[in-house]
């Protein structure tokens, strides 16, 4: 899978303590534990919080095969695992999603649509029920 780096810049300094502390993939990052998190932030510099929303993101892209981008949209419009990805009312998410791509890029056209939110649930449904990645991002179809 491939690497998390470059992080945006309002994460370079998590980006600085993760590549110190030799994790180099999503999954590595996935892999961290809540204490794991806490001793990386306070070698300073990194954020705990910070480091919580990137292995939020590194759960949805390791765990169902999301794109970055698609999974901190998700995690920006408050689906923060699989778990409540797959609980998610297709039509709730998307409006939820329309309204945070809308207030990030303006009035330029949706790039998430209905079918993508419904996917991206099936495959956390899936996900939860035992199946492993699903490969829903868009680079896979």
């Amino acid at each position: 899978m491939s690497s998390p780096y470059p992080l945006p810049r309002h994460f370079a300094r998590e980006q600085a303590v993760l590549q110190q502390a030799g994790v180099e993939s999503w999954p590595q990052l996935a892999a961290l534990s809540d204490a794991d998190l806490r001793r990386l932030a306070s070698r300073g510099g990194a954020l705990e919080r910070q480091l919580r929303k990137l292995r939020g993101q590194a759960q949805l892209v390791s765990e169902l095969g999301l794109e970055p981008a698609e999974a901190a949209l998700l995690l920006y419009a408050g689906i923060a695992s699989s778990r409540g990805l797959a609980a998610a009312s297709p039509q709730q998410l998307l409006t939820q999603l329309g309204r945070l791509e809308r207030s990030l890029t303006g009035m330029a056209p949706p790039r998430i649509d209905a079918r993508w939110v419904r996917r991206w649930i099936l495959a956390a449904q899936r996900q939860q029920a035992g199946g492993g990645p699903a490969g829903s991002g868009r680079s896979g179809n």
